[in-house]
């Protein structure tokens, strides 16, 4: 079962939530008709998790947004105001979804972009969209909390001619709260868990926001309990140290030094949640699970949602009847080469029928 708000008109996060947005009735808006993304319920991966039927299991794949990313939400809001505070250019560090986001978004507006990108440690699958949306690539040498610092610097050197797009500007976590909006609307409630991968760590800052607005709004009653994870090898928050040099084969939340490091601890505490560290191994076994299990083809750091809940139910946290919420962050086809590489080779037979027959092991 899909659970979504209907899609025929659908006019991007902007409209659909402006009232809970930092834009005017008069702002013009930049958009590519962003978020509305599916709910999809997952009974065979909740029975994976809990052995049993009770429990309900949906998935948020943020991966149907128009670049493959949930970047765009706070995308189409930061571009916007970047438009109308006159910016002539937009900027981002990136591990490639935040790149490839604002070049396309960047070119709906109108703007230059440029991305500066860690050296050889960015999925070819971002990397080719920030390119062919125009955004001119810069790659440093070091990893991506170098990469942030620069930007961050060049930032005060051109302070009204250049917008910073990364997630220090509040104006994207305002667009990705709408998320939590969506998920409300669609269940009628709120989950009992909202289970996300934490890299930079905006975006459990920004679900978090959204579900405490559309309580104090009276759209729902209760809050979920926050649960993020971060990798292993770049799990700052849970090692409480900064990750000199993060480690993980999930490229999106391979991060030392989240700039939303204390406002991702504020919801977990505040939510009664935890943020947890899960292992490249927990979350390439997820990998494949949610797309063998559920059909559904999500880059490794979405994995990590499900290998946190994979967690839980072994744990014996959850109880009977819970509604977990997981936030699928990207789409599989941004890191071609992780899927190639955790897969099956291709079976290679000369056009034979009886070789096929074979192969097919039909009996």
């Amino acid at each position: 079962m899909v659970v979504a708000p209907p899609a025929p008109g659908w006019p991007g996060v902007i409209e659909a939530y402006r009232p809970f947005l930092p834009v005017t009735p008069h702002t013009p808006v930049i958009t590519l008709l962003e978020g509305n993304t599916p709910l999809l319920e997952a009974p065979r991966l909740a029975r994976e998790i809990t052995g049993g039927d009770t429990l309900r299991l949906f998935l948020k794949c943020e991966g149907q947004n128009p670049t493959g990313s949930f970047k765009d939400r706070g995308m189409t809001v930061a571009v916007t105001r970047a438009l109308a505070e006159g910016a002539e250019a937009i900027i981002c560090a990136s591990t490639g979804n935040t790149s490839a986001s604002a070049a396309a978004y960047a070119a709906r507006a109108g703007l230059r972009a440029y991305v500066v990108v860690p050296h050889g440690k960015i999925a070819l699958g971002k990397l080719s969209q920030a390119v062919m949306h125009g955004a001119r690539v810069v790659q440093i040498e070091g990893n991506f909390d170098q990469a942030l610092r620069l930007v961050r610097d060049v930032k005060e050197r051109y302070p009204t001619r250049l917008a910073l797009v990364n997630s220090i500007n509040p104006h994207r976590i305002e667009g990705q709260k709408t998320a939590a909006f969506e998920i409300c609307d669609a269940l009628g409630r709120a989950p009992d868990y909202h289970l996300l991968p934490v890299g930079n760590a905006g975006n459990i800052t920004a679900y978090w926001r959204g579900y405490v607005e559309y309580q104090s709004a009276g759209a729902v009653s209760a809050l979920p309990r926050m649960m993020g994870f971060e990798a292993a090898g770049a799990a700052p928050i849970v090692h409480g140290r900064v990750i000199e040099e993060p480690r993980t084969v999930a490229t999106a939340i391979r991060i030392g030094n989240p700039a939303s490091w204390k406002s991702a601890e504020a919801a977990r505490d505040e939510s009664g949640g935890a943020i947890e560290a899960a292992t490249d191994d927990e979350i390439l076994a997820a990998y494949r699970l949610l797309a063998r299990t559920e059909g559904v083809f999500a880059e490794p750091a979405s994995a990590i949602s499900l290998a946190g809940a994979l967690r839980l139910g072994a744990s014996g946290r959850l109880r009977p009847h819970d509604v977990l919420v997981l936030t699928l962050t990207g789409h599989g086809l941004k890191d071609p080469d992780t899927a190639i590489a955790n897969s099956e080779a291709a079976f290679s037979i000369p056009a034979d029928l009886g070789r096929l027959s074979a192969v097919l092991e039909l009996g």
